[in-house]
């Protein structure tokens, strides 16, 4: 299976400290964000990860280019940002014709890679996309979720007041060919995933329950807190 970590942000919400570092290499206990995606994907769970790049991306092209896992990784410069649903058709041709792997990178996470392939694997029949879920203690900042008594996706809201739940979407996916082909019949410059492509999917999104860790990292409070979690 190859994947996808979505990487192009501003992390503006973290300035100044973004002004010169990427969201994506944002350190975190002295280790790079990026580096705890990219030790939890390899070597054992895919095969092959693209990057895609925007702001500042020369500093994560040379932060990759001398990687242990730089043969593993591609990296794709957007000029112009294409939305989160956008990017994966603009690289369809890399994941072929099989099932893959997307994560919004800026966030930091704990969990079993090979558990989150598996449940995919044993989806329903008429299941396209397996959502990985969360816990959040800012619901209204997230997209929260309502699950059916299998746990697939009956109902989203997108970064809502009053969210009914504190169920959230990590973000961190495995998506069939299928949801491309839905892709490429949007008619629109910039399309994403969130708001684009999860509400045609109600019924059709099965959930993975993180119960390890994860934690948007966007703002100065949830570094600190995500600095003092991972001691």
């Amino acid at each position: 299976m190859k994947g996808i970590l979505l990487s192009a942000g501003y992390g503006t919400r973290l300035a100044p400290l973004t002004n010169t570092v990427p969201k994506c290499l944002v350190p975190i206990q002295g280790k790079p964000l990026l580096d705890y995606w990219l030790d939890m994907v390899f070597p054992h769970h895919l095969e092959k990860v693209l990057i895609n790049t925007h702001y500042l991306p020369k500093i994560v092209e040379q932060y990759i280019s001398s990687h242990r896992y730089s043969p593993n990784i591609e990296i794709v410069f957007e000029e112009r940002l294409l939305g989160t649903a956008g990017t994966l058709l603009k690289n369809k041709p890399f994941f072929g014709e099989d099932d893959f792997f997307v994560a919004h990178a800026d966030n930091l996470t704990k969990f079993n890679l090979g558990d989150f392939i598996r449940a995919h694997q044993n989806r329903p029949k008429f299941v396209d996309i397996t959502m990985m879920t969360f816990e959040t203690d800012a619901p209204s900042s997230c997209g929260i979720v309502e699950i059916d008594s299998i746990g697939v996706v009956t109902g989203f809201y997108e970064k809502v007041k009053n969210p009914p739940s504190n169920l959230a979407n990590a973000a961190v996916y495995i998506m069939t060919p299928q949801v491309l082909q839905f892709i490429s019949e949007h008619d629109a410059e910039c399309i994403d995933i969130s708001n684009d492509v999860l509400p045609r999917y109600l019924g059709r999104i099965q959930t993975f329950h993180n119960q390890e860790y994860h934690r948007d990292i966007g703002t100065p409070e949830s570094l600190t807190r995500a600095n003092i979690d991972f001691l």
